[in-house]
């Protein structure tokens, strides 16, 4: 894990450096995955692409949950702790110099790939910011308009997408896009799909899609070119709710058959 300062008062939590962590595995060395969330990571790369990109999804949910408990306890006065594909961002510190301090001291730990470090109810959050227990079901009609699609990418028939898809526990990686937009992880290797080439300019909310080694539900209607497999009609992102957006993360999450 690297350390880089991020203006004034935040630091940003490298967790693609793998010379940096002892347990790093061989495969996240071989692999490239790219901060910015790259789609095709899982499929040029294969196994070894989604590998990379599950060792630092894991250490990110690692240490996102260490961040979270120490500020819960005092240690650690960040306003904003920002999980993303291979980052923790700390905004609002006070001294970041001595918190830098502090990291160096600190060792989260271990999160399994399909496990939250704390547990989560049917609401996701509590009012703490805190994850509580159990995963969120999502009830899902699998009707996707590429289902058939992903099926030729997996190279099985839409049945047993379907059940695949119902029989994977997610965690919420990271949230980004659009508001209450949360990544799922959780995927089996080589399941990874490629975007659309060319996005759809409208994708009704509630849409539930696939894109590279993650699972997504579009919590409004936005442009979108992930492949669609399903639909919900679950609420995920409310302004007047406390907190706003159902997954956060850390979250597990089912997507079950409605």
């Amino acid at each position: 894990m690297r350390i880089r300062p991020a203006g004034a008062h935040a630091l940003l939590l490298d967790c693609s450096d793998a010379d940096a962590d002892a347990d790093a595995d061989a495969d996240a060395d071989a692999a490239t995955f790219d901060a910015n969330v790259d789609d095709t990571a899982d499929t040029e790369h294969g196994d070894a692409g989604r590998a990379a990109a599950t060792v630092v999804a894991d250490r990110v949910e690692a240490w996102r949950a260490e961040l979270w408990r120490r500020r819960e306890q005092g240690d650690l006065d960040a306003v904003e702790i920002v999980p993303a594909a291979s980052t923790v961002l700390l905004d609002g510190l006070s001294d970041p110099a001595h918190t830098a301090a502090l990291l160096n001291d600190w060792a989260p730990t271990p999160i399994s790939t399909g496990t939250a470090s704390t547990g989560t109810t049917n609401t996701g959050t509590t009012n703490t910011g805190t994850i509580s227990t159990g995963a969120v079901e999502v009830p899902v009609i699998y009707d996707g308009v590429d289902l058939a699609t992903v099926a030729g990418h997996w190279k099985v028939d839409v049945t047993a997408v379907v059940r695949r898809l119902t029989a994977t526990e997610f965690r919420v990686a990271f949230c980004g896009f659009a508001p209450g937009f949360a990544y799922l992880i959780g995927l089996a290797a080589g399941l990874g799909v490629p975007r659309l080439s060319t996005p759809r300019p409208r994708v009704p909310a509630g849409s539930v899609g696939l894109a590279g080694p993650y699972a997504g539900i579009y919590p409004t209607a936005s442009p979108g070119g992930w492949l669609l497999v399903g639909r919900t009609d679950l609420p995920l992102f409310d302004v007047h709710a406390d907190p706003p957006a159902r997954l956060a993360p850390g979250t597990r999450v089912r997507l079950v058959a409605a």
